[in-house]
Formats: C-alpha cells, sequence, structure tokens
C-alpha cells in the first residue's frame, strides 16, 4: 500500500519501508536497475606487450581494464617530472602514492629536452628514466604522454621553436615526422627496460593530444603514424590512448580513447561567472564533456562518440584543480572538484584520471626564452612565465591542500571497492535534469550487476545554489529485490554528495544498504575484517542487514537495532572512530564496521607499516618512506596520529631537516612520542617539536606607475597579458628573509599576500615565480631557494587597472574606490614546514 513515509515511525515505519512500500511522490527518488547486466564485451583494441615477467597480465574488454583477469579501476594523477625539482621526486611520488593514486601519469616537453636542434638533455630535473623509476619504487604504474604535441600550457604546446618555425606539425610532413621519429627515438632510450614487459612500470603511452585536426597526412593517419614510430622506437606497452574529447579523431582500434571534465573554462573568454557546468550532471548518453581547452577546432563528431560500445569509459583529465589564464582567473573550492567524482563514477568511468595533480614550475629557457604558452607565441592562452601551481592537490613545494583530503575518501573506496564497481553497468532514474542548469531536478544514478550496486548522489554545482531535496528517499528496482532508503527520511543539503552501497558483501555479510561511504577494507586473517565508512554529512547513519543476522550483529554505544519485514536495520550510529556495528557469527571471523566523521573521513589514509596493512588517521599530511611514517604540517609544531591495528612494541620518533643545517647538510634528533591512548580502535600518539617563530621584513623600493591599458587582441580576442615593456609600471618591495632562522626545518612557505594584476618574485634579477592576482594564495618553498637568500628577496607587482577585461571572483575582485589601479603588497608571512618520522 500506498502512505506518507514522514507520517510513521518506529517499527511500523520500519516494516513498510523494508517491505518496499512506496513514498509519495515529491519525497521518493526512483530508478530502476533490474534489467539484466550484460557480460562485458571484447574491446576493439590492438594492446601492446601485456604480459610482465613474473606473469602479471594487464588487459581490458569494452567495459573496464583488467589486471591478472580481473576488473581493475585504478586513479592516475599528472606529475610533470621537467617542472619539479629532481631532489623532490621520490617524497612526492610518495606523497602521490598515499593520496590514493594508483598511476602517476606525465607529458615528455619536447622543448624541455630539446631546445637546440640536436642536443638533447635529459640530466637532472629532466631525468626521465630516474623519474620513472623512482615512480616504481614509490608502488606507482606510469603512462608517458610523449606528445609530440602536448598543450600542457607551454610554449608551442612543447614543440621546439626551431620546429615551429622551420615546418609544419601536428601532420605526417615527412621532415616533421623525421624529427619525431628522433624525439621517440631518444623517449624509448629513457624508458628501455622500464616497460612492463621488462618488469618496469611504463604500462601505457600517450599519443598527441586534444587531437581533432583532419585533412591530407593528417586525421586517424597521422595518430596511426605515431603509433607505429612509437613501436619503432621500443615502446611497447599494454595500453596506447589518445585524448577523446573535442571532436578527437583517431585510428579505431589502435588507440583507446580517455575522456575528462573541468569545473569551469579558464580558457574562455567570458568576463562573468559560466552557466552551471555539464561536469556536475551525470551523463548517460555520451563520454565527452563540453569545452576541454582544445586549440583546434573541431567540424564534426569525433571517433570516440562512435567507439563508446567497443571501449572502456577511462578518464586522463578529470581537473583536481584549474590553471589561472590572464584573462580567466577561476578559483575553484575543494568541494567544486571532489563533487565531480561521483558525478563521473555514476557516469560509469572507470578509470579515475586527474590533470594536474601535482602543481609545477616552468624550466628556464636557454638564452632567457621563457617555456609557457602566450600570445606573444602564438598561444591562444597566456599563463604565468614560471608557475603552473594549477590549484592541485598537491601544490609545487609538496604542500597538502584541501582539496586532496576531500578527494582521498573516493580514493580509499576505489581502491578496495573499485574491483566491484568496475563490471557494475549505469542505470538512468526515472527523472533527471534535462539541462546542466536545472537546480531542482535530483542528481543520481546507481551502478549495478545484478542485485548488487552503488548509489551516486551530487547536489553540488560551483557557484549556484542547488536545492535542497527534503524528506527524501531512494528507491531502487533491482532483478531479485526492491530496496528503498533510507528507512528515515532525510534531507540532502545544497553541497552535498557522496556514494552509497546496495547489498554489498562484507566478508560473507550482506549489507543491505548503507547511508554512509565505504572506505576501506582491512583483513587481519583469524583476527578478522574491519570495514571503515564515511558519514555523509548532515545525513543520520542507517545500516541494514538481513534479519537472520540480528542475534549476531552487537552495537556500539549509540546504535540501536530494529528487526523487521525480513530486515535488521540499526540506526542512530553517531559516528567516530570506534566500532558501530560487530558482526559474530559461529564459527566465522568477526565483521566489524567503524563509521567515521565525515572530517575524520578526510583524514584517513591506509598504508603498509611495520610489515603489514594499516589505517591511519591524521590531520597532518602523512606517507610512508623507508619503512617509516613521514609526516608533515605547514604552520603547526603539534603532531598527532591514529594507527590501527596498533603497532608492537614502542615507536620512535625522530626529525630530519634536509636543509638549513648549520653544517649544510642533513641532520636528525630524536623527539619524545608520546601514548595518549585510544581513540576508539585507533591508537594514539602525539609528538611536538620546538615552535619556531619565523620573521620577514618587507620595505618598498620603487612606487607602482600608471600601467598602459589592457589590450584585447590574440586569438581569441581577449584580454592579452601585459608587453614585458609595460612591467615597467611596476612597483617593488624588497623581502629580507634572515637564512639562519629557516635552519632544522624541512621547508618555509613564504606567503605573498599582494593586490595588483601580477606579481613576481625576484633574487637579484633572477625570477623565481610568478603569481596572476586572483584572490588565491599565493607560497613559494624557500628550500629549493635556499642559496639565493644571502640576498634580499624582491616581489614586484604590476597595478591591476579598475577598467580592466579581466575575470575576477567576486569575492577578490577590489575595491577600487575611485581608484584608476592598484597595486600594493599587503603582507609577506612565512609559514614553517615541520616534519617528523615515525619509525614503527
Amino acid at each position: 500500500m500506498s502512505f506518507l513515509l514522514r507520517r510513521h515511525s518506529g517499527a511500523a515505519l520500519i516494516a513498510g519501508v523494508l517491505a518496499g512500500s512506496t513514498a509519495s511522490a515529491d519525497t521518493m527518488l526512483s530508478i530502476d536497475a533490474s534489467a539484466a547486466t550484460p557480460a562485458p564485451k571484447a574491446a576493439a583494441l590492438r594492446m601492446g606487450s601485456s604480459v610482465a615477467p613474473n606473469g602479471d597480465k594487464l588487459g581490458a574488454n569494452a567495459r573496464y581494464l583488467t589486471r591478472n583477469g580481473a576488473p581493475w579501476l585504478p586513479v592516475a594523477g599528472e606529475f610533470h617530472y621537467s617542472r619539479t625539482p629532481a631532489s623532490q621526486w621520490e617524497a612526492e611520488l610518495r606523497k602521490m602514492k598515499a593520496a590514493g593514486i594508483d598511476i602517476v601519469t606525465s607529458y615528455v616537453m619536447w622543448n624541455h629536452h630539446e631546445e637546440v636542434a640536436g642536443k638533447f638533455d635529459w640530466r637532472g630535473n629532466r631525468d626521465l628514466r630516474r623519474f620513472v623509476r623512482l615512480a616504481a619504487k614509490a608502488g606507482l604504474d606510469v603512462v608517458v604522454r610523449v606528445g609530440p604535441w602536448a598543450h600542457a600550457e607551454v610554449r608551442y604546446g612543447g614543440v621546439p621553436d626551431w620546429v615551429v618555425n622551420a615546418m609544419p606539425t601536428r601532420s605526417n610532413d615527412p621532415q616533421y615526422m623525421a624529427l619525431v621519429e628522433k624525439l621517440y627515438a631518444q623517449i624509448g632510450a629513457q624508458l628501455k627496460g622500464q616497460l612492463w614487459k621488462d618488469g618496469g612500470p611504463v604500462i601505457g603511452i600517450q599519443l598527441e593530444n586534444e587531437y581533432n585536426i583532419d585533412g591530407p597526412g593528417k586525421g586517424a593517419a597521422h595518430i596511426a603514424a605515431l603509433k607505429q614510430l612509437a613501436l619503432k622506437a621500443g615502446m611497447d606497452v599494454p595500453y596506447y590512448t589518445v585524448t577523446g574529447w573535442d571532436g578527437t579523431i583517431y585510428p579505431g582500434g589502435e588507440v583507446t580513447p580517455v575522456f575528462g571534465g573541468y569545473p569551469d573554462e579558464p580558457w574562455g573568454t567570458s568576463t562573468a561567472e559560466l552557466p552551471p557546468k555539464e561536469t556536475y550532471a551525470f551523463r548517460f548518453d555520451t563520454r565527452v564533456s563540453g569545452d576541454l581547452g582544445a586549440q583546434t577546432a573541431a567540424h564534426a563528431p569525433g571517433t570516440a562518440e562512435t567507439d563508446k560500445d567497443v571501449t572502456p569509459f577511462l578518464g586522463a583529465e578529470y581537473g583536481a584543480g584549474l590553471p589561472f589564464m590572464y584573462r580567466r582567473r577561476t578559483v575553484v573550492s575543494a568541494d567544486d572538484i571532489a563533487s565531480m567524482l561521483p558525478v563521473q563514477l555514476g557516469s560509469g568511468v572507470n578509470l579515475m584520471g586527474y590533470y594536474m595533480f601535482h602543481g609545477g614550475r616552468n624550466p628556464a629557457g636557454l638564452g632567457g626564452t621563457s617555456m609557457e604558452e602566450s600570445t606573444l607565441s602564438g598561444g591562444y592562452n597566456d599563463t604565468t612565465m614560471i608557475s603552473y601551481d594549477f590549484q592541485a592537490p598537491l601544490g609545487p613545494d609538496g604542500q597538502q591542500r584541501k582539496v586532496l583530503e576531500k578527494l582521498r575518501p573516493f580514493h580509499l573506496f576505489l581502491h578496495d571497492f573499485g574491483a566491484r564497481l568496475a563490471p557494475m553497468t549505469v542505470r538512468k532514474p526515472d527523472a533527471s535534469p534535462a539541462t546542466p542548469d536545472d537546480l531542482k531536478t535530483p542528481r543520481f544514478a546507481v551502478r549495478s550487476e545484478g542485485d548488487r550496486g552503488f548509489l551516486f548522489v551530487n547536489n553540488h554545482v560551483r557557484q549556484y545554489a542547488m536545492a535542497a531535496q527534503q524528506a527524501t528517499q531512494f528507491s531502487v528496482k533491482l532483478p531479485g529485490q526492491a530496496i528503498t532508503l533510507p528507512a528515515t527520511p532525510v534531507d540532502i543539503a545544497d553541497g552535498a554528495y557522496f556514494i552509497w552501497p546496495l547489498n554489498l558483501d562484507l566478508d560473507g555479510v550482506n549489507l543491505a544498504y548503507a547511508t554512509a561511504q565505504p572506505l576501506a577494507l582491512l583483513d587481519q586473517g583469524k583476527a578478522g575484517v574491519v570495514a571503515v565508512f564515511g558519514a555523509s554529512s548532515g545525513v543520520p547513519v542507517e545500516l541494514a542487514f538481513d534479519a537472520a543476522l540480528a542475534p549476531q550483529i552487537r552495537t556500539g554505544g549509540s546504535g540501536q537495532l530494529a528487526v523487521a519485514a525480513g530486515r535488521a536495520l540499526v540506526s542512530g550510529v553517531q559516528p567516530g572512530a570506534g566500532a558501530a556495528v560487530t558482526v559474530q557469527r559461529a564459527g566465522k571471523r568477526p565483521l566489524t564496521i567503524v563509521v567515521l566523521t565525515a572530517e575524520q573521513s578526510q583524514q584517513l589514509s591506509v598504508a603498509e607499516l611495520g610489515g603489514q596493512r594499516r589505517l591511519i588517521l591524521s590531520g597532518q599530511q602523512t606517507y610512508v618512506a623507508d619503512g617509516a611514517l613521514q609526516m608533515r604540517a605547514a604552520g603547526s609544531n603539534k603532531f598527532r596520529f591514529g594507527v590501527y591495528p596498533p603497532l608492537s612494541g614502542k615507536p620512535k620518533a625522530s626529525t630530519s631537516a634536509q636543509a638549513w643545517t648549520a653544517a649544510g647538510a642533513a641532520a636528525s634528533a630524536n623527539v619524545p612520542l608520546r601514548a595518549v591512548g585510544n581513540d576508539g580502535i585507533f591508537q594514539s600518539f602525539e609528538a611536538e617539536l620546538p615552535a619556531r617563530d619565523l620573521k620577514a621584513s618587507i620595505t618598498q623600493t620603487r612606487a607602482a606607475q600608471e600601467a598602459a591599458p589592457v589590450v584585447i587582441g590574440g586569438g581569441a580576442k581577449a584580454a592579452v597579458q601585459p608587453l614585458p615593456e609595460n612591467f615597467k609600471a611596476a612597483g617593488a618591495w624588497q623581502i629580507n628573509v634572515p637564512r639562519e632562522q629557516l635552519r632544522g626545518l624541512d621547508d618555509a612557505l613564504l606567503q605573498i599576500d599582494f593586490v595588483g594584476d601580477i606579481g613576481r618574485l625576484y633574487s637579484g634579477t633572477q625570477m623565481l615565480d610568478d603569481w596572476y592576482y586572483s584572490g588565491y594564495q599565493w607560497q613559494f618553498g624557500l628550500r629549493q631557494a635556499s642559496a639565493l637568500l644571502d640576498q634580499p628577496l624582491t616581489v614586484s607587482v604590476l597595478p591591476l587597472r579598475a577598467d580592466a577585461p579581466i575575470y575576477l571572483p567576486k569575492e577578490a575582485r577590489p575595491n577600487f574606490a575611485g581608484q584608476a589601479q592598484m597595486a600594493a603588497v599587503r603582507g609577506v608571512s612565512l609559514i614553517p614546514v615541520y616534519q617528523l618520522r615515525v619509525t614503527p
């Protein structure tokens, strides 16, 4: 029978819901997932050598990737080795691994290696071979994006000036292809012995980028020719990819397309907020997002659209941040990025790939040539000369941003549950938004296989308020049953997004549903299994089991157990680090379910420590290196972490600083580590390092002059970055950082608070970094510049004109109060970065 759920309570409510009763139309969100899940088709892909010397095998079908025959749903993140000091690579790769990245991807930027014809440079920060080896050491697979055209907001898309000036590019022009063959041979030599077939980490090669050019010697023929050159150079790998958006063209079967999506369009020309992006709406008919910034125009739908039934849905460029471009300086929040995860996964994505996951800085070119994309060198966009921050989860100096914390719960989910999700197919709800600007219709989807599945919900759209979904329940019709959840209707607030399980097998225990997101499964052998969930912000936690399990269920201090209509429902669970539910079956090992708060979920990581896989709970940045837990904290000298299972014996703590010691070499010192009891199941410790109060002084040395009007022009017919000569109008401030106060720290972040158009940081006349003003915080790590601190630093600020036709976020737009321009350094600060090493 039909009744209004909000008018019932107690056992009657539970009985009615668990029996599959239907709520009124304005509260029940329905989806039919009863159709059989077809077996995946064979993929129309000609892969390279896919078996490693130890017998490990990679594969793919038309739905998902496989590893040793099992479904595989990895997470990939972009990190440009040539934009990061080589001395940082190992630590940064381990940070990516700790953040849940499985595959590191990187462009090989041709002009970073062959700026002068015939003179290749693979040394230092350009040592691709060493980077790949360190990735393997960190436990990461590698996809190398070999170009020859990369884009990557780099000068001429990475093609050297001497090539661009002499011949046609991005086609089968014989002169061009002869040079590409030499480039690929060099890359092949760097990767020799590092490919999957050799026991190395390189599993994939991407050819070209954003390629939608057609015509004689172009289009599919060009991509096919590039693949043949890659094979000739020895780059024989399991997977060959091309980017699949903006009307891409490629030879079907030779490569597989990878997709992306961004929460805004910094390459756009609008000086206002954009309409709601389709990135936040589930896609049921296409894999291709909207404009992703390709610099050539497509004239017809690309090959990726016609190939969607014979290739898996793989991601490579879902924005983990956004670049700042001169005319459009978009700032994104952590939720703007993380809310895309349930949407993309719920739309069928079976490889979650990010661009960028780690920020960087452009290297200096020979003779002072800058390496950024700019209208001066014919580019469509103007970008900063050095900074490639990208608002990435890991900043250029390895600092952890809030977005990483928001993403990590989804990465944990994919690591432990991705193999179950990968074979599942997308189910469309009975009603869904017809257009991205429909902010009222609920946004949700199910992926399922048989009676098992996951529910994906997103109620966040960047810069727009979504309607709160009040007194909401979901009705999911599966082949063998219908599930209505939760038992008590809930409000889903504007900004909420999450993943809930349907009939999730937890070591033989069927969890019919949970109003909390699965995070991790920890198998402890005979001691049992711990299943960790994360609470969905603002939603009460319910856990529903088969009724027969009721006598074997023990709830934590806050949960209540009720039995009705064939289900055992645990409600009233207060999230925390303790055991919410324990299931002890006769003759079976115990199952413990822990439901963390939303904040704790963002602090959770899983790592091999002390010889076994453990849960680590900490508000500090954590990763494992050389068998020890490494912890970094910016601005705080106090460390706290929890670990489960408990460490045996008494762990030891020390601090090590890689720079600024009295002798200029690494030094370490023991640090007292205090056991502070248990936080739920977690064994907790605290440590405190000596606090450092860092000081920097600032003095204005040059007053700003009147800035020239901003010019409209370039290929975009929009605001163009000022010419170099126009920087004579910049004001200048001297920053004095006493070098000796930094000794013993892991790093110190110079934070510059300025308002203006463009800021530039110098040591003498050497530019160290630059920044477009946007309201996003500018930081520069001084460890890499420590040798330059014997002389004062200088920051110059070009005035921002009140009439500048550029986009700035509303909250960052200065109040000119009648002034024609603004240029000011409002302050500088030094943030100490402390590091603690804990050895089990």
